[in-house]
């Protein structure tokens, strides 16, 4: 039996609809609603999830500066921790950078993402800020016309549509924005490398974060609280998140970061483990019509430097600005700026990015061009020991976007 689809009737509007509650969408709708521009927030997941999915935890000092300029970071005043160095082991020794006091002399902030999600969330409702949780955004529609549709399906199941003047694409990789674009808009690779990324309820065991390259693969120690610390294993592709017994997981932490040399490491309870398999991707352009991209849905660049939260921050900045200056003010060339702007902090920290998973990550193979690159990757280290200059760029980069 077939017969025409029904078209779900519009139900709701607002100027900007924005999709995702993650630290783009979030730190978007606040500026938004601060400067009296209608807009509301669509979130597939409960708010008890958006709360509480630990994802990055090191904000850059820029970010830290966005949000102090628009009063959103009280919480990170208060609980963050500031932190300026990094140790890495190899099989030749340790060595420190304090980055810190090097290039421009920027330190990072460490505080969770899920609580910084929390304090955006927090003041964008206390503002008054519309939310709708559990409201999965299934596609786009008329981008390129003048009041475009996101179709939805309510937390009843049931499809909706709503009406905006413009569309934030808040929302993954994975999400509506995106589905709805060409794939051609996108440029990616794939790095070839896996991790296991694994929170343990232990105190970190380094004040710095820890980058062990080893023969067996990458081992990271990345402190989030006093009682809270992030690991990362690199592990075979395809591995799944409970194929390692705990046992294993903190044995074969000792063996790459040589606790046997530099001293043991505080165990605890793994409390939450994922795979992650290093990919990156750019969308040229951020712009299509009525969509526009932010966060994940703009550029996901491979976890190995810590700037996809930082960019998603800097990101709907931009956006609100050119979003203000089209609605409050009349000028909607700002919003043809906004991609160009945006894409000019997203290559520069690709790139870096690129650069730390090459540091990071040994060949897999063991052919005469594999070994030639692990040559020129432990060049790299070296360099980045021993050269004030290689250690300038490495700060700047490090914690810049």
């Amino acid at each position: 039996m077939t017969g025409r689809q029904t078209i779900p009737a519009v139900t709701d509007s607002a100027d900007v609809v924005i999709l995702g509650a993650g630290p783009a969408g979030l730190t978007l709708g606040n500026l938004l609603l601060a400067a009296g521009i209608d807009c509301v927030v669509l979130e597939r997941a409960d708010r008890r999830h958006v709360q509480t999915r630990a994802r990055a935890g090191f904000l850059a000092a820029h970010t830290v500066r966005v949000l102090d300029r628009h009063g959103l970071s009280d919480g990170l005043h208060r609980r963050g921790l500031p932190h300026g160095t990094c140790e890495f082991r190899t099989d030749g020794g340790r060595f420190r950078l304090d980055y810190g006091a090097l290039g421009l002399g920027e330190r990072h902030t460490v505080y969770p993402q899920q609580d910084l999600v929390t304090d955006l969330l927090t003041h964008y409702l206390a503002a008054g800020g519309r939310i709708r949780f559990e409201t999965e955004a299934l596609t786009v529609d008329d981008a390129a016309g003048v009041r475009p549709t996101v179709t939805v399906r309510d937390p009843e199941g049931r499809p909706c549509r709503w009406r905006a003047r413009y569309v934030a694409g808040c929302d993954g990789r994975h999400g509506a924005a995106r589905r709805s674009l060409p794939a051609a808009a996108r440029h990616q690779r794939d790095h070839g490398v896996s991790w296991l990324g694994l929170l343990a309820e232990a105190p970190p065991s380094l004040d710095a974060v820890g980058y062990a390259l080893h023969a067996r693969g990458f081992a990271g120690h990345m402190a989030r609280t006093p009682e809270v610390t992030r690991y990362y294993l690199q592990c075979e592709r395809g591995t799944a998140p409970d194929a390692w017994s705990e046992e294993r997981i903190w044995d074969e932490l000792g063996l790459r970061m040589r606790t046997a040399d530099h001293g043991p490491l505080h165990r605890g309870r793994i409390i939450h483990r994922s795979v992650i398999d290093l990919q990156s991707d750019v969308m040229e352009t951020l712009r299509h019509g009525s969509l526009l991209l932010a966060g994940d849905a703009a550029s996901l660049p491979a976890p190995a430097a810590a700037k996809g939260a930082n960019l998603a921050v800097l990101e709907a900045e931009l956006l609100a600005e050119a979003l203000i200056d089209d609605l409050a003010h009349g000028d909607p060339g700002a919003l043809d700026r906004y991609s160009p702007r945006c894409l000019a902090h997203i290559w520069r920290a690709q790139e870096f990015s690129h650069w730390m998973i090459q540091l990071l990550h040994a060949p897999y193979a063991s052919d005469g061009e594999a070994l030639f690159h692990e040559s020129l990757r432990r060049s790299r280290v070296e360099s980045l020991r021993t050269s004030r200059a290689h250690q300038e760029w490495f700060a700047e980069n490090y914690v810049g976007i």
